[in-house]
């Protein structure tokens, strides 16, 4: 049996399926196990992680792109080509596998392609709380692993999901954040608590547009905290020069970080750094939240977020509607946090199945097992 793991997005998607096929790989030598990337930056990433997992025989592979795509990749300065012009261009190629596993529901216009052989298997990319996560297009798919027991309900609530097709997984990406632990050195050298501020990339639902500038000349000024400034990899992509001169007067500051899309954006090296989290509706607050800690969400949009279950995550900290008076906000978060843990625990253990101990093998089994009845 074939399997692709196709990585057809921004490399942030990556950690949501690969320590499944590296134990895919383990579980089923007898089948051959395909990662599939349209460029070499996410091969040589997923390269990184195959010695943490021993055993593992995956076979990387370059999804091809005519010179049309490269030219146009190469003047937009894209980490990746546009999603459906790839797919396309692959299609015959994909259409030889017997199963094709995604993080990005983009892969289903391969059935408008053509692609008829492969079964399709979705992973999801997070596990948040906001519409987003509930999409109907989880229907259209063979079968779903779905990383949250909360999503899988509301999913199937919604007539999404049916029995057979579906089955609770658990989170990959604490596995193999869990595995680089050991070799993470610290960030800053000052002793000093340090924040992270996480905006999400959507222009109606962010903090960025009106607060993030605001922010970031706060955090320059002040002598108490660390900023690491860490936006979701979407904000700024493409990452180009133009868009990093924004950021020069920040530069050489020992207290502040910026990262707007870098591989530690998308292994948790921020998140598990952090020791408070600032943001506003990004899935990320979960990942935080593996260890509890003071979260600070900003209402750039004065949304009526009580009792609405897409801000469930507002429940976990103060909510600010300003950026005024940050600093004192930062203070009370952190001294009033004992308030807010048993929220965030509650909210967690909801979330995530904290039974599992080795969520990439638990999730290769899952896969193994709905494969070897389907095909």
């Amino acid at each position: 049996m074939r399997i692709g793991f196709l990585y057809n997005s921004q490399s942030h998607q990556i950690l949501h399926s690969l320590p499944m096929a590296l134990e895919l790989s383990i579980l089923r030598p007898d089948w051959q196990v395909d990662i599939l990337a349209p460029g070499q930056g996410h091969l040589d990433y997923v390269q990184q992680f195959i010695p943490l997992y021993p055993g593992a025989k995956v076979s990387l592979r370059l999804m091809p792109q005519p010179l049309g795509i490269r030219l146009y990749r190469r003047f937009r300065a894209l980490p990746v080509p546009p999603k459906a012009w790839s797919l396309f261009h692959n299609r015959r190629m994909l259409n030889t596998y017997d199963a094709l596993v995604s993080t990005d529901k983009t892969s289903l216009l391969l059935r408008r392609f053509g692609v008829r052989r492969p079964k399709f298997i979705n992973t999801e990319h997070g596990a948040g709380d906001r519409d987003v996560t509930f999409d109907p297009r989880v229907a259209k798919f063979d079968f779903n692993l779905i990383p949250s027991p909360k999503s899988a309900q509301r999913l199937v609530e919604a007539g999404y999901l049916t029995a057979n097709r579906y089955a609770v997984s658990a989170y990959t990406k604490f596995d193999a954040v869990n595995r680089l632990a050991g070799g993470r050195p610290p960030l800053f050298a000052n002793g000093r608590p340090t924040i992270l501020y996480n905006p999400h990339f959507s222009t109606t639902l962010g903090s960025w547009p009106r607060f993030g500038m605001m922010i970031l000349e706060i955090m320059a000024r002040q002598d108490r905290y660390n900023l690491i400034f860490a936006p979701h990899m979407r904000l700024f992509d493409p990452v180009t020069p133009g868009k990093l001169a924004a950021f020069e007067r920040f530069r050489g500051l020992d207290h502040i970080r910026i990262d707007l899309g870098s591989d530690a954006s998308c292994d948790m090296t921020y998140t598990m750094a952090a020791d408070l989290y600032l943001g506003d509706v990004s899935s990320q607050v979960y990942e935080f939240l593996c260890k509890p800690r003071p979260c600070v969400f900003l209402n750039a949009h004065a949304v009526a977020w009580r009792d609405n279950a897409n801000y469930r995550f507002w429940t976990f900290g103060p909510v600010l509607d300003t950026a005024d008076d940050l600093l004192m906000h930062l203070d009370d978060a952190i001294a009033s946090h004992p308030q807010w843990r048993a929220v965030q625990e509650q909210a967690f253990a909801a979330n995530f199945d904290l039974s599992v101990n080795n969520p990439g093998r638990h999730n290769a089994t899952l896969l193994a097992e709905w494969l070897s009845r389907s095909i």
